[in-house]
């Protein structure tokens, strides 16, 4: 017996019972080990057959710096063969919560173009409800399979791309996170992040689509969020690190939604990397105290900005103007520099004429020191990219 379709993204228990014999089918056990778990619950158990479909290592690229983060095609594609997947592999996923990390490693397979992968509805808990055999945890040791990747563009976004969407609207941005976390009652459990949220974006908790573990009614789901969608706009979810983002959009997929994407650091990136309360500040900045952050960034090419190159930056604004932008130009690091530079330059009209004149301006400061260098010639050119973007 083989498996020739799926006809929705998740399968029942049932249904996983009456097929598990077929030769072209595999399981994969997406659940997230915890070190603080009763190691006497499930934890050692598994369906029968069931390969270990390890998010956390295998399946992210590790040396990033935010978690689960997306991996190469090249790392999914070599790991999806060490786990014995074929091309003509259908896939059946689960998780040991009932439906909370196995839409992620659902959501990774669409998003390297393989379409042949299901969601088991309730996971391990519903397996275990049914009374259906368990088994041993073992090490997957088969053949190696044939697994081809394709990346699919569209199923995933990141954090450029939700620049572009907060400030240009184009896409209705829905957060997977608890309500409670939404709206920065809570804590955020990642230590040191803050709490907020993707300006403009909406609240779905990805536990609103379920009940005990399984997916609530289509109907149920599509009433959910024609409670929240204004328009037929694309969405984009988020969540706390990528994971439950993809819970809603496994219930979209469901419930008939096509153009939608997940946005891979979710707001454990977003909150890292914008700080509110900065970009606040920018947006009140003058003209003036915007031309000397630029014309430090642009002194700092070569690490360390010159007497010539001061004193340039001291002709534009008085001594206090100086020190503040100077103060707050070494408390940023390079990413926070190129984010103030652009909403510096999308909160202020610049007229052609006075962006040339900021562009000599930078020239001039480049001038300084009685040579344009190669390095200089480079940042110069990239300053006047994202100038001319933003303005």
């Amino acid at each position: 017996m083989v498996i020739t379709k799926f006809h929705k993204p998740i399968v029942s228990v049932e249904w996983l019972h009456k097929n598990k014999d077929a030769t072209n089918l595999v399981i994969l056990d997406a659940s997230i080990p915890k070190v603080t778990e009763n190691t006497n619950s499930t934890n050692d158990l598994c369906i029968p057959k069931a390969r270990f479909f390890d998010l956390k290592n295998k399946f992210s690229n590790t040396a990033a710096s935010f978690p689960t983060t997306y991996p190469t095609q090249d790392q999914f594609e070599s790991e999806a063969r060490n786990l014995g997947i074929n091309n003509n592999s259908f896939l059946v996923i689960y998780d040991d919560k009932g439906i909370y990390s196995s839409p992620r490693a659902w959501w990774l397979f669409k998003s390297f173009g393989f379409e042949n992968v299901a969601v088991l509805d309730g996971g391990l808990p519903a397996w275990i409800e049914a009374f259906y055999p368990l088994s041993k945890k073992e090490v997957y040791q088969g053949a190696i399979g044939n697994f081809t990747a394709k990346k699919n563009q569209d199923c995933m976004c990141f954090f450029d791309d939700v620049q572009k969407i907060v400030k240009n609207r184009t896409h209705q941005v829905i957060d997977a996170r608890s309500q409670a976390r939404f709206m920065g009652q809570e804590p955020e459990p990642r230590e040191g992040l803050r709490s907020g949220t993707i300006p403009n974006s909406k609240n779905i908790p990805f536990q609103n689509l379920l009940v005990n573990g399984r997916l609530k009614s289509e109907n149920e789901i599509r009433d959910i969020f024609q409670e929240v969608l204004e328009d037929d706009k694309p969405m984009v979810f988020s969540c706390g690190s990528g994971i439950t983002a993809c819970v809603l959009a496994l219930g979209a997929e469901l419930t008939g939604y096509k153009n939608m994407s997940v946005y891979d650091g979710s707001w454990t990136e977003y909150g890292s990397l914008i700080n509110n309360n900065d970009m606040d500040a920018v947006q009140n900045w003058s003209k003036k105290e915007l031309v000397a952050y630029i014309l430090f960034y642009a002194a700092n090419s070569n690490l360390s900005e010159t007497n010539k190159e001061r004193n340039v930056i001291l002709s534009k604004v008085d001594m206090n103007t100086f020190q503040m932008v100077y103060d707050e130009f070494k408390a940023d690091n390079d990413y926070q520099c190129i984010q103030k530079i652009i909403q510096g330059m999308e909160t202020h009209e610049y007229s052609r004429s006075d962006l040339n004149q900021l562009f000599v301006d930078i020239k001039v400061l480049f001038f300084a020191d009685g040579e344009f260098d190669q390095v200089e010639h480079v940042v110069f050119n990239w300053l006047k990219r994202i100038i001319n973007e933003a303005a």
